[in-house]
C-alpha cells in the first residue's frame, strides 16, 4: 500500500494511492496515519478493509488536490548524519565509526509540494535528497537480525539544513535542521512489501532542473537494520516515528565555492519506487 493524506479545505484526509494519479479516500476508515493507527497494526486492518470496501470509495486526481505530509507529524524525527561513503568525503570529514545522531523538530514537518520557506536570517539553507522510514511497533533494544520486523514503511524526505546554523553556531546541528518546512516528506509512504530491498535505491535531487544529487542507498555506510538497532539502544523508537537515514554527495556545502538555497530555486527529488516531491523557495518576510 501507498499511504498518503491531502487538503479538502483545511481538513487533511487520509488516503491511498491506487496508481501514479489517482487517490482513494479513506476518511470512512476513520483513522489518520498516525502513531496509534500504527500502533494498533493499523497496516493490516487498513488492508482488510481496503479488500473489502476500496470499490465503494471516493477517488480524487492527484493534481486536483493538494497534498499533505503522507503520515501524521511523528514524535520523532531521528537522523542520521554522515552515512554516505561520498556525502563524508565531500563534507571534509572522516566516515563516522558510529551512527552521527541528531534531531529534527517535528514542527518541521511538510508536504511534498508545498513551498520551502527560508527563514529570515538564513543565507545557507541546503538541500539534502533522503530515505526515510516508518518505524511500525515500538522498538528498544532491538538486535540488527530483527530490525527490519519494526519498520512500516519508506519514504522521500527532504533534510534542508542552515548550515550556518548548523555549524557556524555553538551548540548542537538541530537548530541548523528545524526550520518551519524543512521536513517535507512524501508524496506517500509505501509500506515495506512494496520496497524489495532499501539499502539498493536509486535516489537523485535537482535544482533548477540541474541533476546535482544522483546515488544509491548500496553507497550506505551503516544500512537500515544497523541504524534502527542502534538508534532503540539510546531511545524508544515509538510507531509513527521517522527516521532518516542520510544524504548522499552534492549538497550545496560540498560545492566549490559553496552554492545555497535561493528564493525562486525549485527543488525536484525522488527515490525508486517512493515517487517525487517538488518545492519552490520562498524567502520568509
Amino acid at each position: 500500500m501507498k499511504l498518503t493524506r491531502f487538503y479538502d479545505g483545511n481538513i487533511i484526509k487520509p488516503a491511498i494511492f491506487s496508481d501514479d494519479n489517482t487517490i482513494v479516500d479513506c476518511s470512512s476508515f476513520g483513522e489518520d496515519w498516525n502513531e496509534a493507527f500504527f500502533e494498533t497494526d493499523g497496516l493490516a486492518r487498513l488492508a482488510k478493509f481496503l479488500e473489502e470496501k476500496q470499490t465503494e470509495l471516493p477517488t480524487v486526481n492527484m493534481e486536483e488536490v493538494r497534498l499533505a505530509p503522507a503520515i501524521a507529524r511523528p514524535s520523532k524525527i531521528v537522523c542520521i548524519g554522515l552515512n554516505y561513503a561520498k556525502h563524508a568525503a565531500e563534507s571534509g570529514m572522516k566516515p563516522p565509526q558510529q551512527p552521527v545522531l541528531f534531531f529534527k523538530a517535528t514542527t518541521a514537518w511538510a508536504a511534498p509540494f508545498d513551498p520551502v520557506v527560508i527563514p529570515r536570517m538564513s543565507d545557507k539553507s541546503d538541500w539534502e535528497v533522503e530515505l526515510a522510514v516508518v518505524i511500525g511497533k515500538r522498538a528498544k533494544y532491538v538486535s540488527k537480525e530483527a530490525a527490519m520486523e519494526y519498520v512500516a514503511g519508506y519514504g522521500v524526505h527532504n533534510d534542508y539544513s542552515e548550515r550556518a546554523w548548523q555549524l557556524e553556531m555553538e551548540g548542537q546541528w538541530v537548530k541548523g535542521k528545524s526550520a518551519d518546512t524543512y521536513a517535507p516528506f512524501g508524496p506517500y509512504m509505501a509500506t515495506k512489501d512494496e520496497v524489495a530491498d532499501p539499502n539498493n535505491l536509486h535516489l537523485w535531487l535537482k535544482r533548477n532542473g540541474e541533476t546535482i544529487q544522483e546515488s544509491n542507498t548500496n553507497d550506505f555506510i551503516f544500512d537500515i537494520s544497523t541504524v534502527i538497532s542502534y538508534v532503540s539502544q539510546f531511545m524508544t523508537l515509538l510507531p509513527g516515528d521517522v527516521i532518516s537515514t542520510g544524504t548522499p554527495a552534492g549538497v550545496g556545502l560540498g560545492m566549490s565555492p559553496p552554492q545555497y538555497l535561493q528564493a525562486g530555486d525549485v527543488i525536484e527529488l525522488g527515490i525508486e519506487g517512493l515517487g517525487t516531491q517538488k518545492q519552490t523557495a520562498v524567502k520568509e518576510e
